[in-house]
């Protein structure tokens, strides 16, 4: 080899730097609202940031344990905590224990992040992120109180089995060899058969007296802040976006009245029109008193729940292809199940 081809075999490539597709997107999002609705870019700035901060505790908390759980070494005890035990019944207590907890669709992102990126099996870790956006203590009382008793209730039933739907069902695609590494590659190596389980280190709870821990510590939780961070930012500017021009209540108001179809469209309109938890149960409750199903309204609930903008955003970025569409899949075969069999209830 000639000294001027070996000079040439070193030279370092030119390479465009690799877009950014959460800052891609929003710039375009900001950029067409500017072009299109300039009084807009303001309030949905607003909108944005006061989401960022109503989530931040939540956030916050989730990156500094996982953090925390890394540099530690932490992380291989919980993991190695939950592929001990029967996965089946780890599945029931994730869906129960969902159903209860009180987190919304995207304030249960990062605690998802963080127990796939330590190696928790995927089935429970479904079980619990299906069934948790659907049902809180504070959802359950305002339920009952703008929608009835029975509604709350059927609603918590729903929470449960919807979580269950999805346990099981990854539990059986998992048995069959899929979903073996559900993170994408650049969030983590999580999972059942992750990293964390397979290895065995000596826990340092002060980690902070060695260097290469606390650095460990550190770009584990600003790797996180960054990634978490701008896929939330970015699922709260198109939130309001989709706010401010879709029209919730008048796609609401022509879901018909309980037959298939309409269940089924108030399962699909659910994900673009949904509110949030608090704001749709007045809407849902106002369209039932004049007229509407209350199976459509219970499948428009459980669908928007589960697979609202936000939390489908932060599922997308977070999870690979075939995980995203499972979560989807779930949702929404748990949401019309739950529409139908509790208009079938009522005897309508």
């Amino acid at each position: 080899m000639s000294e001027q081809t070996a000079i040439q075999t070193s030279a370092p490539r030119f390479r465009l730097p690799k877009a950014d597709a959460a800052l891609l997107i929003g710039g375009t999002a900001l950029l067409l609202l500017g072009i299109f609705d300039l009084a807009q870019v303001a309030p949905t700035t607003v909108f944005t940031v006061e989401q960022l901060i109503d989530i931040a505790p939540y956030l916050a908390a989730s990156i500094l344990i996982a953090a925390y759980a890394a540099a530690t070494g932490a992380d291989n005890l919980i993991a190695r905590a939950f592929t001990g035990r029967n996965t089946a019944i780890m599945v029931l207590v994730a869906a129960l224990t969902g159903a209860l907890s009180p987190f919304c669709s995207c304030g249960v992102i990062p605690l998802i992040a963080a127990l796939l990126s330590m190696g928790v099996p995927l089935a429970p870790v479904m079980a619990f992120w299906l069934a948790s956006p659907i049902m809180d203590p504070t959802m359950f009382v305002l339920t009952a109180g703008t929608l009835g008793t029975g509604f709350a209730i059927a609603k918590t039933t729903a929470a449960i089995s919807v979580g269950l739907l999805g346990g099981y069902g990854i539990l059986l695609f998992q048995r069959a060899g899929g979903f073996e590494n559900p993170l994408r590659a650049e969030v983590g190596n999580g999972g059942c058969c992750g990293s964390s389980v397979r290895s065995r280190k000596d826990v340092a709870w002060s980690f902070w007296t060695e260097g290469a821990r606390r650095r460990k510590f550190y770009d584990n939780g600003l790797k996180n802040t960054l990634f978490l961070g701008k896929w939330l930012a970015l699922a709260f500017l198109l939130e309001s976006i989709m706010l401010t021009y879709v029209p919730a209540d008048l796609i609401a108001r022509l879901l018909g009245d309980g037959g298939l179809l309409t269940i089924a469209a108030a399962t699909v309109v659910g994900i673009p029109a949904y509110l949030n938890g608090y704001a749709a149960l007045p809407l849902v409750g106002g369209l039932i008193d004049q007229g509407m199903a209350p199976g459509t309204g219970m499948a428009f609930l459980v669908a928007g729940g589960v697979t609202s903008v936000p939390a489908a955003i932060a599922v997308f970025a977070l999870a690979r292809l075939p995980v995203f569409f499972a979560y989807i899949g779930f949702a929404l075969i748990g949401a019309f199940s739950a529409g139908l069999l509790y208009q079938m209830s009522l005897g309508f």
